[in-house]
């Protein structure tokens, strides 16, 4: 496939009450592309991504923790991590967010 293309992230996925729903909706041998939807007060416990991680908030609006830096990210929000950066993230209210895995070279 030479392209993908979709139109509207937000669409990608629905809110669940009281869950984090995610939804992979790009694979191939560099990257994984993945949409969350966190309802308000859902959220991802303090973790490490095993290869870089780039964050886009598409819809929302998440308390971001990244290395003991506390963000505030709404639409538009954009985050690069390098490998292993400990972050934790917590929905203040329904929120949908575009995480893209990226491997080395």
């Amino acid at each position: 496939m030479p392209h993908f293309v979709l139109s509207d992230v937000a669409s990608a996925i629905d809110i669940q009450t009281g869950a984090v729903v995610s939804r992979v909706i790009f694979r191939d041998s560099r990257s994984e592309v993945t949409v969350f939807g966190f309802d308000a007060g859902e959220g991802l416990s303090e973790h490490q991504a095993s290869r870089a991680a780039i964050v886009q908030v598409s819809k929302g609006r998440l308390e971001f923790i990244v290395d003991g830096e506390h963000l505030d990210a709404e639409p538009g929000f954009w985050l690069h991590m390098d490998p292993g950066t400990p972050h934790s993230l917590t929905a203040r209210e329904p929120t949908v967010m575009l995480l893209t895995l990226v491997d080395a070279g």
